[in-house]
This record gives C-alpha cells, sequence and structure tokens, in this order.
C-alpha cells in the first residue's frame, strides 16, 4: 500500500483540485510513530539515511491503510480489498515454511528440552527453525510448549509448557550500533547517557516504555519499565519519542528471562534461610 519514489520521479498526476491523497514531501526525520496504522512504515523506515529521507516523496501522504483501501472500494479495486494481510516472510507464500527453509539448510537434528527440569520432550529437524516465543510442535505431546531458548551450538531448544510462562519474559536487551533517523543521538541522550522513550520489535505491538543507555561504541542498553514476552536476537528494536521514530538497532545479547531471576532468588532466600527440618525456617534439624 506504500509506494516510496525519489525526488526526482515524477509526481503522480490527480484530477480533483485538492484531493486528500495528494503527495507529501518528507524534510527531516520520521514523524508516524503516534498516528494510526503507520507502524509498518517505521519498521520499514527506521534505516533510512536522513540525506534519503529529505528526498522521498509519499504518493499516500498521510493516509491510513484502512482510509486506502476505503478509496479502493470506492473505485471498485475489488483486487485490492480482497488481498490478505501479510503475516509472514512474504516471498515464502502459502508454502510450509519448515520444508522451505529445509530446501536450502541442511537439517540439524536436535532435542525439546523442558526448561524446568531438563528433560527431552522430543526432536527436530533444526534450531534455526524456530523462533523465540512461538509455539513448537513435539511430536506426542497434546499441551502445548513454547519456545524460550535455542543452543545453536548443540542444536538444542528449550521450551515451557505455558505462552505466559517467565521463561518467555525478559526486560533487558543490547543492540547494535544505533542508526538514527536524525544522523546523531538524541542530545538528552548524549548528555546523560540515559533517555526515557519507548521501542517495539514487532509490528503491530503496542510501544513499550524503555530507558535508553548509550555505550562508548553506539550500542545501547535497552531496559523496559516491564518485561515484554518473546524478545528475541536478530530483531530489530525501533525507537520513538512521543510521535516521532529516531532510529533502531538490532537486537544482539539478551537479559536473564523473569524464570531465572525467579529461580537466582529462590537459591539466595534459601542460603541465607539455611537448611530447615520442616519447623521452620533456618532451624537446625534435631540429632
Amino acid at each position: 500500500m506504500l509506494w516510496i519514489i525519489s525526488e526526482q520521479m515524477q509526481s503522480p498526476r490527480v484530477t480533483t483540485p485538492e484531493p486528500p491523497w495528494k503527495t507529501r514531501k518528507s524534510f527531516s526525520r520520521s514523524t508516524l510513530g503516534g498516528q494510526k496504522g503507520f507502524s509498518e512504515i517505521d519498521l520499514k523506515l527506521e534505516m533510512v539515511s536522513q540525506d534519503a529521507l529529505r528526498r522521498t516523496l509519499f504518493p499516500l501522504g498521510g493516509l491510513t491503510k484502512d482510509f486506502v483501501k476505503k478509496i479502493a472500494a470506492e473505485n471498485r479495486l475489488h483486487h485490492v480489498l480482497q488481498k490478505k494481510e501479510s503475516m509472514g516472510i512474504c516471498f515464502v507464500g502459502k508454502r510450509n515454511f519448515e520444508n522451505f527453509i529445509l530446501q536450502y539448510l541442511q537439517p540439524r537434528p536436535g532435542k525439546f528440552i523442558s526448561i524446568e527440569d531438563s528433560t527431552v520432550l522430543g526432536t527436530h529437524k533444526g534450531w534455526f527453525l524456530y523462533t523465540l516465543g512461538q509455539r513448537a510442535k513435539i511430536s506426542g505431546l497434546r499441551e502445548p510448549w513454547y519456545v524460550v531458548e535455542k543452543d545453536g551450538t548443540k542444536g538444542d531448544v528449550f521450551v515451557a509448557p505455558r505462552t505466559d510462562h517467565p521463561a518467555l519474559y525478559r526486560d533487558l536487551l543490547r543492540t547494535s550500533r544505533v542508526h538514527w533517523i536524525a544522523e546523531e543521538p538524541p542530545a538528552a541522550l548524549v548528555r546523560d547517557k540515559m533517555m526515557e522513550c519507548h521501542f517495539r520489535f514487532r509490528h503491530q505491538m503496542a510501544l513499550v516504555p524503555c530507558v535508553l543507555t548509550l555505550n562508548q561504541d553506539g550500542t545501547v542498553w535497552v531496559t523496559a519499565v516491564k518485561a515484554v514476552r518473546a524478545l528475541a536476537p536478530g530483531q530489530f528494536a525501533v525507537f520513538y519519542k512521543g510521535d516521532e521514530c529516531l532510529g533502531s538497532g538490532k537486537i544482539l545479547r539478551l537479559g536473564p528471562s523473569a524464570y531465572v531471576l525467579q529461580k537466582g532468588k529462590s537459591r539466595s532466600r534459601a542460603a541465607t534461610e539455611g537448611p530447615s527440618d520442616g519447623n521452620g525456617p533456618g532451624r537446625d534439624p534435631t540429632p
């Protein structure tokens, strides 16, 4: 639905005096973050340089996808209306994803392992076929299990038994060197080395409040105010300040999951309390 053309190309002709969909030029950084329907645009523009963005024309102007579909309906462009949203890899189409990937990568059999007790639950054809947060199809098991960690060296995929399991939630990540649309970090981040803003890493997800910590190499630590489900290395964290899309960085590292932190607290509490015979915390057993 979105066309992006260079300034040198001819603008689309219009037949009405002042159509609501006239071409709009972007003079500076993207400011589409707060408008409904623009999250997918942000996730494309956040890697565009400031020089290129200044020379970009948007023939659809500020229209949302819903309004463009309304125009299509009024003009009987039914093939546009009937086209389904693309939620996966566009060029794969309706083919089975696993079969498609295995045409290009050799299978690397591994095990599905429970994150809770290290029980081997089944086998798979390759850890690269799974992403964090997705449901794992484990042969012979009726209840759902979800991918929480992957070991690319051993080929193991660790899974948890609930979609809201704490092993799926993290509040800390580190990105690659951030690409700032304005070609430099925000002044507040440079001055204070920390800055409050929002981020997202998937199309259409709600913006997450966070604090950025700037590192000397241009990378940032992102601390979410609340733990987020299914963060995954390789995805891009896109940053926003108000309605402005600031830029993005590729997720390189993740902090510990809520499950790991809970286990650490439990061990620390047990060590502090000492052994117990069931008659009270920290009480020595009777000889």
